[in-house]
């Protein structure tokens, strides 16, 4: 892992907004475990800004209440409210045996055809069905989207950088005109 992909900040929750008056606030863990959120110390939003820092929390019905250490009053809170929050990619534990966090896709080349790059992963996208690998094509420069399958792409290797699509070819063609 590269001191840059290190570095990259990783949304990991969201503000929902203050809960009472005594300075709570009510945040959305999006991580596998979602008391693990605030395990990583300072939260922050995507300019590396600390947003909160949590003390404790405890569950609520679809998200937890947490108490900081920045003393906010409600209506700030309140203003935060969709905030997303992030900790540096280095702060995560690291990924199993045959796993891998999806942001450290983003910018790995792609291959399709004999060693030759055609693209880069731009981003990793979900739009309700499942995950697209987006892939911006040197050639053309546009992007185009690829499911992330086993059999759309078959092989991932982080040691040389590199993600496998043999058929990319048919993902960057123009639909016909109807």
């Amino acid at each position: 892992m590269t001191s840059k992909s290190q570095d990259k900040l990783i949304v990991v929750g969201a503000l929902k907004g203050a809960h009472g008056v005594r300075g709570e606030v009510r945040v959305k863990s999006f991580t596998a475990e979602p008391e693990d959120l605030f395990t990583y110390g300072p939260l922050t939003d995507a300019a590396g800004r600390v947003l909160l820092t949590p003390l404790s929390a405890r569950p609520g019905n679809d998200h937890f209440i947490v108490a900081t250490r920045e003393q906010k009053q409600k209506e700030e809170w309140d203003a935060l409210k969709g905030a997303l929050l992030h900790v540096a990619r280095a702060q995560l534990p690291e990924a199993e045996e045959d796993e891998f966090y999806i942001e450290d896709l983003v910018g790995l080349d792609v291959v399709s055809e004999g060693d030759a790059v055609a693209g880069r992963v731009k981003s990793v996208q979900n739009f309700g069905a499942d995950d697209l690998l987006e892939v911006q094509l040197l050639t053309g420069g546009h992007s185009v989207f690829v499911p992330f399958t086993l059999a759309d792409v078959p092989e991932i290797d982080f040691e040389t950088r590199r993600v496998s699509i043999p058929d990319l070819a048919s993902w960057s063609e123009p639909e016909p005109d109807q």
